[in-house]
Parts: structure tokens; sequence; C-alpha cells
């Protein structure tokens, strides 16, 4: 037997406007959009009037399902931009870098957008690479890995930095090996690699590839507290990987076994594991992320 499936007759291969915008966003361009499952993120950018630019730090959340949009809040957003990134963590919008209003006219600020409860916070600062903007961001399943772009005083950047949203902290990428310092490429995550493809070297349009893999960050417990007599361990997850919680008597040669909590599934953020002290004796402990 064949079973045929056909579309919809009037919907496959063909343009529908959902709805103008008309009293939603204002009209812009250089601004960025992520998905979230449900929803299309879209923020920041320009608009260009007279002879000036008009900087967004305001958004929308289109539901395609209902046809509408909400708000994006600007309390706490970062300042206006474009030609920034943006990059969806499964929980957040993450953006960063861009052109901001200001002298110098490059960032190197960012924020975390959630919107479950429609509200921001910051990047972090600390540690972060050299402000620019035109440059590229994937996101690793707990990293997001920034290269390249430009700044007010140099054109192309070869440098680039990781962000653990679990951490809130950059790491650098390293230049060994690296492409020539690079603007307006492209970039995507191939699962173990950031994969970087053309782009303006200063000199001309390059059509040379290149890939980046991070290096392994080792894994540790980032907090072992006792509260309410409980043993409370606190720990960065990858999104979708399984945890569970494992105890020895001793670091080297010792046997460990599974202390019984029930795994926990990785978000991309911190994640606790409570264990009553009754159960977690004084020993060595140690998470194990996988089936």
């Amino acid at each position: 037997q064949r079973i045929r499936i056909d579309c919809a007759t009037g919907v496959a291969d063909t343009w529908h406007e959902r709805q103008r915008a008309t009293g939603r966003l204002a009209g812009r361009s250089y601004h960025t959009a992520v998905w979230t499952g449900s929803e299309m993120i879209v923020w920041g950018g320009d608009h260009w009037e007279g002879n000036s630019s008009h900087y967004f730090n305001d958004g929308g959340r289109y539901n395609p399902a209902g046809n509408t949009w909400t708000a994006v809040t600007t309390a706490g957003a970062p300042e206006g931009r474009d030609t920034h990134t943006a990059v969806w963590t499964g929980s957040e919008m993450i953006v960063w870098g861009g052109q901001i209003p200001f002298n110098p006219n490059a960032s190197q600020t960012g924020g975390r957008y959630n919107p479950v409860d429609n509200s921001w916070k910051a990047v972090s600062t600390t540690d972060a690479p050299v402000e620019r903007f035109s440059h590229t961001a994937v996101w690793t399943g707990s990293e997001m890995i920034v290269w390249g772009g430009t700044s007010d005083y140099v054109h192309g950047l070869g440098t680039g930095g990781r962000y653990s949203p679990a951490a809130d902290r950059w790491l650098p990428v390293s230049t060994t090996g690296a492409p020539p310092a690079l603007a307006y490429h492209t970039a995507v995550w191939a699962g173990s690699e950031m994969v970087i493809w053309g782009g303006f070297d200063d000199w001309t349009d390059v059509n040379d590839t290149f890939a980046y893999t991070p290096e392994c960050e080792p894994f540790r417990i980032t907090s072992a507290t006792i509260s309410n007599g409980n043993l409370v361990l606190s720990f960065p997850t990858v999104t979708g990987i399984q945890y569970t919680l494992w105890r020895s008597d001793s670091l080297t040669g010792g046997t460990w076994t599974n202390t019984g909590p029930p795994a926990l599934s990785g978000t991309g953020t911190t994640l606790t594991f409570t264990v009553p002290t009754a159960a977690a004796p004084r020993g060595f402990f140690r998470i194990h992320a996988g089936p």
C-alpha cells in the first residue's frame, strides 16, 4: 500500500501576511530574533530618521498560533543597540554586543531575558571580550560563544569569548590557529564545534571555513552546604543531560555508589541535589552526567 499526505490546498509554498505591527513595535532594522519553541522574540535594532539613528531597547514576542504580539519589558533591559547578537538557551534569550548611541559606539554589555516572568538581568562584564558589533554568537547547550566582529578602533577582530549563564562568567576563546580577524561572517553550532564561514577581513571578502572546538571545562560542584539537616550540593548543567549523585569512602580506588536521589535533567542552569545527612555520611561525592 502507498500512503500519500498532501499539504492543504492553498497553504503550501505560499506567503501570508499575518498582521502589520502598527501600534506594536516600531519599524526597525539590524535587530535580532530567536525562536523559543512557541514564540519569536524580536529585540533591539535601529530606525534611521533624518541624519541620525534611533536605537531601540524594546522588543516583542510573536505567537504564530494565536497571531498575537506581547511586549518585551524595557525594565532592566540593556541600552538600545543594533548589529548585536542573540541566542536562545532553552529558557532565556541572551543579547550581547552591538552598536550603541554612545562613545565608544561599540558595546561589551548584554542582557538575559526570561519570557516566563518578562524580566531582564545583566550579563557579567568581568573578563568579557572587547566591545564589538557585527560579530557572531552561537549556543552550545551550555555556553554562548562570541567571535569576531568590528569595533570603533579595529575593523576586524580575531578574538572571542565563551559565556556561561549558569556561572555568569566569561572564558577566553583561543586564538591559536584562528582565522584572520573577521567581521560580517556567519557561524553555526554543529553539535561539538562552531563553524564559521566567509566575512570581511578589512581588505576583501573571504571564502574560508574554520571550526572551533571549545575546551571541555572540568565539571565541578560549585557549592556544598548543610541546611536544615540536609546536604545541599549545587552544580551547573548542560541541557538534556541526566545527573545522578554518587558517594565513595575513598577519592581514589574506592567504590562509588548511587546515593539514591532521583536523576535531575539538565536545563543549562544550576541544579541542586538535597540529601538528608543521615543518608549521606562523611565521604566523597561526585555528580555523574550521562545515561
